[in-house]
């Protein structure tokens, strides 16, 4: 990869003039920086480990029993990070980061606050089979349906877990109430455009279920050499059909509590 614009004929601005080798002006330490100032956080790390939970559940779970305290030093101005005991870790969570631009933009931020592992779990839709729902997914690649990843990595179909992650959790994420499976997703920023021939395509590719963050995270991943590891949740079929979006007990956050640790358990 060289350091020239990538110039292409598409009509979309989204794949133009795209120079892959060159820093940001905006830095997202600066951003921190004027939001400590503005809001008058101290400068504490947050936690090595860190948690994204899109939907929410986790965070509401961990406030109303009184695990979770919000951390003395974040100062992003869209979110709150929230710290947590996990199995004798300490965890930051930021909950309600839907979407690929919302979750690599807190990402980022994490990653230059003190974070060195980030873990997402994400519910997603059923595309392909692979167990009776609900189930998680360790998510090992994700079509790229979606913006974000197209500003960190040029253009293509995946964007892939960090395979030394992959390495570590092979064999190692079993035995819990929900099973784990490993597959690939695809990452749309248009949930409610997921057509009949969407749906197809990406079950012609063997894709297992559809999400919103997961290819934009291992971009920015891939892009920045960071830690970020993504699971999908699985626990509905896009309400085609009645009952759906069960999660299990408290939204699904203690089975995700339990991956999650274990997760840690493998990685750390």
């Amino acid at each position: 990869m060289n350091d020239r614009a990538l110039e292409c004929d598409h009509a979309s601005p989204l794949l133009r003039v795209k120079s892959y080798d060159q820093p940001s002006v905006f830095q997202p330490a600066n951003l921190l920086r004027e939001g400590r100032r503005q809001l008058g956080r101290a400068e504490v790390d947050v936690p090595a480990v860190c948690l994204l939970d899109p939907d929410g559940d986790i965070v509401r779970h961990l406030t109303d029993t009184g695990r979770a305290v919000r951390h003395p030093g974040w100062a992003c101005y869209h979110t709150e990070l929230w710290t947590f005991d996990l199995d004798g870790t300490e965890v930051g969570v930021i909950g309600c980061a839907v979407g690929a631009s919302f979750a690599v933009l807190i990402a980022e931020q994490l990653f230059v606050s003190g974070c060195e592992l980030l873990v997402s779990v994400t519910s997603s839709g059923m595309i392909t089979p692979l167990a009776e729902a609900p189930y998680f997914i360790i998510i090992d690649r994700a079509l790229r349906d979606e913006g974000t990843s197209h500003h960190y990595l040029p253009p293509g179909d995946w964007a892939a877990a960090p395979q030394r992650l992959l390495d570590r959790l092979g064999g190692r994420i079993d035995g819990l109430d929900q099973g784990v499976v490993t597959g690939s997703t695809w990452t749309t920023d248009a949930p409610y455009r997921e057509t009949e021939q969407a749906i197809a395509d990406a079950r012609s590719r063997g894709i297992a279920a559809v999400e919103m963050e997961a290819a934009a995270l291992y971009a920015f991943a891939t892009a920045q050499q960071r830690d970020v590891m993504c699971f999908a949740h699985v626990t509905n079929t896009m309400a085609t059909d009645g009952n759906d979006f069960e999660k299990g007990d408290a939204g699904g956050a203690h089975d995700a509590l339990e991956l999650v640790s274990a997760v840690v358990g493998a990685l750390r």
